[in-house]
């Protein structure tokens, strides 16, 4: 049965979510699917562009022991639907507490101070391990969300920033289960001469970097998409 480990793993993660988006008398969150999946779909081909190019560098692997034996361009089955199912419980964590706290936020200068420290960490993580791909990549991309966050100063950082630390909570568990937490042997393995070798429990603490860069990319882009959508709605019953 630990053949089915990994997509356990993700049914289990996205079920609860996905069950009370349907719960009409609160969020009602599954009006929004189209623009939510959208957005999850979008970001999540970068994503797996990125992951297929790593798995061909050998950056990490994956162990058949957990696996259903489905693949498709050096991913499993499993790997796909993670990018998808993931950011769907993940970010559906944000919009509930932005739901049921709507004043939860933080103030424009601490998110703009936050920001900028983030970037100075980032950047100069990136800068000083050009040579390692892993981190290279995770902490490059996150300082470029992060100068584009300064410049633009998006206002869905401000309460964001506070869910991601919620929403970390699982995130943790989930990549913990893959990276050796709670099995014999890690499900997704790793070069270590390709990360920083700093471990959060058991997964690189570059996976946090890019989970924060891939969660807040696809809010970013569903709140584009949500808001088009709110004005082609508007313009049809006017028409």
């Amino acid at each position: 049965m630990q053949q089915y480990y990994y997509i356990a793993l993700d049914i289990l993660s996205f079920s609860i979510p996905f069950i009370f988006s349907f719960e009409k008398k609160w969020m009602n969150f599954i009006r929004f699917w189209k623009p939510y999946f959208l957005a999850i779909i979008t970001v999540g081909i970068f994503f797996i562009l990125w992951d297929i190019y790593f798995a061909y560098q050998n950056v990490w692997g994956f162990n058949d022991e957990y696996l259903m034996g489905i693949r498709w361009f050096k991913l499993p089955l499993e790997e796909w639907l993670f990018f998808l199912l993931i950011p769907y419980s993940s970010n559906f964590i944000h919009y509930s507490l932005e739901y049921f706290f709507p004043k939860l936020q933080l103030t424009k200068i601490l998110t703009q101070w936050i920001s900028v420290l983030l970037l100075i960490v980032s950047a100069s993580v990136f800068a000083t391990n050009l040579d390692r791909i892993y981190t290279a990549a995770s902490f490059g991309l996150f300082a470029l969300l992060m100068i584009f966050q300064i410049f633009y100063q998006w206002e869905y950082a401000r309460k964001f920033y506070i869910s991601f630390v919620l929403i970390y909570v699982p995130f943790f568990f989930v990549n913990s289960a893959l990276t050796g937490s709670y099995s014999e042997n890690p499900v997704v393995f790793y070069d270590n001469n390709e990360n920083l070798g700093i471990r959060v429990g058991t997964m690189p603490l570059e996976d946090s970097f890019y989970c924060f860069s891939m969660l807040y990319g696809s809010v970013l882009l569903f709140e584009y998409f949500r808001r088009k959508w709110n004005y082609s709605l508007s313009m049809s019953v006017k028409s």
